[in-house]
């Protein structure tokens, strides 16, 4: 029986991000998607550099077997080419991205996983998640510390534990699955899954008829729930081509990589996209092969013709920057999040990010609290930035930092090292001597053992890439 993946892939640069992280494929036997981490540092080299690799899959025909091998072969080439770019170019350190690759023979899938992307797969009218996050949150959930609905809220969602970084122990899980004519496979980013509901992505899932469609809709879903970050989707459905018309076989490259490698030009979804797309079509620096091209409801071209459609293109374009730029400054000034500032920790309103010249925010109010008195883990997440949902949260966030500072001063006064204690931790009362006095051998009562705080703030000394 003849398969062939029927497939669509989208991406958006998001309502805040200047920049596209993200890199996805999508061909007749092979669905990549890659979110890379890193910002400026390179996030966009790392998912380009690994969805790069995997491309030349698409071509080859392998057995289940050899597919597997030959699809983890590539993924370890790309982690040591990205290690390659880091060792070559300092600037680079701190790159990583996450992947998720679906590599088809017959009616098998390979499927390698790593970082907290997610894939999922529609059969019989059930949308189920065939990857498990590698993020810090879902270790608490495994842990039974929190459920996976405090998990969907949690200000550490982001920070993942496993990604490619370019060191030799990162390895991806994979699994061999068995697919049936009619399964339809999603896979997306955070942008997506963190913004809209899991409810609302089965229900497109299920109506969309095309992967096109289907795409399309997710993106513009996440875009209208603000979501801040790169936003890609990947969406196959597996077809007998011996019982259905045969599907496009020319491959979709979409965000960083389509960017870095113009293996196609990534397609136009949002206003802003299409505005663009028509000026370029309208000042004729579209591809070579597209000059001379006449539509038949253009007509002949003339000079003011040409100019006309510049200038509206340019209009349009201009109106859709001015709206997208301030409907993402007024969402991010409902935000808060906690970091440093002058060796404080500060409450930050806004988001981490700057839309051209406009910064998204500014220092709400700085505690009293110097950075380097609370625990390592704790200043770890400080430096990548502790969200909170309101300025009340904000409040809460801060008077537990207060709190860990005062137990890690505690514990360096007793000679102790620094960790993490409980909400109703307080500083033991000095047992008394023989003599009276106050014993110098204090130290935290058993309630400082490291757990985690009811905010969700790590409890431990975790070592984590930073946040996807």
């Amino acid at each position: 029986m003849p398969f062939a993946f029927h497939y669509a892939a989208r991406s958006d640069v998001g309502m805040v991000r200047s920049n596209n992280e993200d890199s996805g494929y999508a061909g007749p036997h092979l669905l990549a998607m890659a979110d890379g981490m890193g910002g400026h540092a390179g996030g966009d080299v790392a998912s380009s550099t690994v969805v790069a690799a995997l491309v030349a899959l698409d071509g080859e025909s392998l057995s289940g077997r050899d597919a597997s091998q030959a699809l983890l072969d590539r993924i370890h080439e790309a982690n040591r080419e990205i290690g390659g770019a880091v060792d070559d170019d300092p600037r680079l350190d701190g790159m990583g991205t996450t992947l998720i690759a679906m590599l088809r023979t017959g009616d098998r899938i390979a499927l390698a996983h790593i970082g907290d992307s997610r894939a999922f797969m529609l059969r019989d009218g059930e949308v189920t998640q065939v990857t498990k996050d590698h993020s810090f949150v879902q270790n608490l959930v495994d842990e039974g510390r929190i459920t996976a609905d405090e998990a969907k809220t949690h200000p550490q969602r982001s920070l993942v534990t496993r990604v490619l970084t370019g060191n030799d122990d990162d390895e991806p899980d994979l699994v061999v699955r068995q697919g049936r004519a009619g399964d339809r496979y999603l896979i997306a980013s955070d942008g997506l899954t963190d913004y809209v509901a899991r409810d609302t992505i089965d229900e497109v899932l299920r109506e969309a008829r095309e992967p096109g469609e289907c795409a399309e809709r997710l993106v513009a879903l996440a875009l209208r729930a603000g979501a801040p970050d790169n936003v890609t989707v990947i969406v196959g459905d597996l077809v007998d081509i011996a019982k259905v018309d045969a599907p496009p076989t020319q491959p979709q490259v979409v965000g960083a990589a389509a960017e870095r490698r113009r293996a196609t030009r990534p397609v136009p979804v949002t206003p802003a996209e299409k505005a663009a797309a028509l000026t370029k079509s309208a000042t004729g620096a579209d591809d070579a092969d597209d000059e001379g091209v006449t539509l038949a409801e253009e007509g002949p071209r003339t000079r003011r013709g040409i100019v006309l459609r510049v200038v509206a293109a340019l209009v349009v374009t201009l109106v859709v920057l001015a709206g997208g730029s301030y409907a993402a400054y007024a969402w991010s000034q409902q935000q808060y999040y906690l970091g440093e500032q002058d060796g404080v920790v500060t409450v930050f309103r806004g988001v981490d990010q700057d839309l051209g010249p406009i910064s998204l925010h500014a220092p709400e109010y700085a505690t009293t609290i110097p950075v380097d008195e609370l625990p390592d883990s704790y200043q770890q997440n400080i430096e990548a930035g502790i969200e909170a949902s309101s300025r009340a949260d904000a409040d809460v966030r801060v008077a537990e930092l207060r709190l860990q500072a005062e137990a890690c001063r505690y514990a360096r006064s007793q000679g102790d090292e620094c960790r993490t204690v409980e909400p109703g931790w307080t500083p033991p009362s000095p047992s008394p001597s023989p003599s009276g006095s106050a014993s110098s051998s204090a130290s935290p009562s058993p309630s400082a053992s490291p757990s985690a705080s009811s905010s969700g703030l790590p409890s431990s000394t975790p070592t984590l890439p930073p946040p996807a």
